[in-house]
């Protein structure tokens, strides 16, 4: 802390103590509004007596009178304390109040002669005494990242945050009506599992002592819907928590908000008529429009979307004969175009990282990047016909993968072949409770998940995911 806070700290301090003093106690309790400031504002009437409480962010000491900018969760409100209406003990208390205090006060509304709607107050009380002052700028570079580890004093001095987290609650509240309104049922799975799968990430490791066994943070929820669609639920979807033990990047964050869904009886076809018209209703619902973004970070989400098959993609970048080329020759052509690849990859993992470090990072406006190889999708069914690919799609928006889509894969012989495959040596990794339940049949389904970090990113012109999530993991302070 420094000198100058000191400083600020004590006199806030004093002043409490004043307060208390004049019988104002620092830490009030429960104060019944007529409303919050938003629906005073609305519902507002000349003469209408009121109670109304809030953060003092403004006030003009004019010396007979006070002009207050009030503030909740919801709006602003002008509050006019005159010492003449007030009475000289409470208006000259009130002199103790400081910028950041929470009041409640009560009294009559009327318009100024400037056209203000303003509260003027006949009692007030303090409910709360800030003792650090509020910062009177809290904006670039410098301040980035005491911006993320105190996002509550970004989000009272920096309005366009607010506002941003709150188009991320109307978009997720959009997507669960979206869901619900056609005969979705969200449903909870569990976030602590004795086996991580549905994904391939390194997952974060706990104990349970009453069970004496390692569990794990789930990854993905995508084996406990399935086992779902086994028990008979046709449509499910889960909008929650997954966690991976990963790198911190601008798309990456370890914590983060994913929706899956599943719809027995459909495949990817399915799933992509459900997101196309998710997204685009989302958008239009909470940002006015389709075309989110301006200059060169502006996206298109009109429909129809394109839709390109991997291999294509691949073909493209690196030239027609790509998939004839030697592993070598391939990363050796890779390293040329400013891919690194590891000595001894093969081929496979070439491509894969020139899809990842070159392709998909061009891809701004929406693209469905389908027929993936059959390696990397292991829970996928595959393309009736070239069994070397899957049905599936990868729906890229803004250069960032933001829904993954499959046909699934139902049938318990080769989704242990898969498995078994993935795993190598590693055989007590195969989740047997997951297999046995797909031999009681699964019925053919459309699986889906949807980043919604990533989605908020989209359509909120947001380059680091850091900013669409309220408290993002940040290293420990030295």
């Amino acid at each position: 802390m420094t000198e100058t806070n000191d400083e600020f700290r004590q006199q806030r301090l004093n002043n409490l103590q004043k307060l208390e003093s004049l019988g104002y106690p620092a830490y009030g309790g429960v104060f019944p509004r007529t409303g919050r400031l938003a629906d005073i504002r609305a519902a507002f009437v000349e003469n209408l007596e009121v109670r109304a409480a809030g953060r003092v962010m403004m006030l003009r000491d004019m010396g007979k009178s006070i002009f207050v900018d009030l503030r909740d969760g919801s709006d602003r409100f002008q509050v006019y304390i005159q010492k003449n209406h007030l009475g000289d003990a409470p208006f000259e208390a009130f002199k103790y109040v400081d910028l950041g205090d929470h009041v409640g006060v009560e009294g009559t509304l009327f318009v100024t002669r400037t056209g203000e709607p303003t509260l003027k107050v006949a009692r007030w009380t303090l409910l709360s005494k800030a003792l650090r002052p509020l910062p009177e700028k809290w904006h670039g570079l410098r301040d980035t990242d005491a911006r993320y580890r105190q996002r509550y004093l970004d989000l009272l001095v920096n309005p366009e945050v607010r506002t941003l987290f709150d188009q991320r609650t109307r978009m997720i509240r959009e997507i669960r009506t979206y869901l619900a309104d056609r005969g979705y049922m969200e449903v909870e799975t569990p976030m602590m599992q004795p086996q991580a799968g549905g994904a391939a990430a390194r997952p974060f490791v706990t104990r349970y002592h009453a069970l004496d066994a390692d569990m794990y943070l789930r990854i993905a929820p995508e084996l406990y819907l399935k086992r779902l669609l086994v028990g008979g639920y046709d449509k499910v979807f889960e909008l929650n928590r997954n966690f991976r033990n990963e790198g911190l990047s601008r798309t990456h964050n370890p914590e983060f908000t994913m929706i899956e869904m599943y719809e027995a009886y459909g495949d990817v076809r399915t799933m992509k008529e459900l997101v196309t018209g998710l997204i685009t209703t989302v958008a239009e619902k909470v940002c006015g429009t389709l075309k989110v973004g301006e200059g060169e970070t502006a996206i298109d989400l009109t429909l129809p979307w394109r839709e390109a098959p991997y291999r294509e993609l691949i073909r493209e970048r690196m030239g027609a004969d790509w998939y004839e080329l030697d592993p070598a020759a391939a990363a050796a052509r890779a390293t040329a175009a400013g891919v690194n690849p590891e000595p001894g990859w093969t081929h496979l993992e070439i491509s894969h990282e020139v899809y990842e470090k070159l392709i998909e990072k061009s891809l701004r406006n929406p693209t469905f990047v389908t027929r993936l190889p059959a390696q990397l999708v292991p829970l996928a069914r595959r393309c009736a016909d070239d069994p070397s690919l899957v049905d599936v799609f990868e729906l890229v928006i803004g250069g960032k993968e933001i829904a993954p889509a499959y046909s699934e894969l139902n049938d318990p012989l080769e989704q242990r072949r898969r498995f078994e495959e993935q795993a190598g040596t590693e055989r007590q990794t195969i989740d047997e409770d997951f297999q046995l339940a797909l031999e009681h049949g699964m019925p053919p389904a459309g699986g889906m998940g949807i980043g919604i970090d990533r989605l908020a990113m989209t359509l909120f012109a947001q380059e680091a995911i850091r900013d669409v999530i309220l408290f993002p993991q940040l290293k420990p302070r030295e």
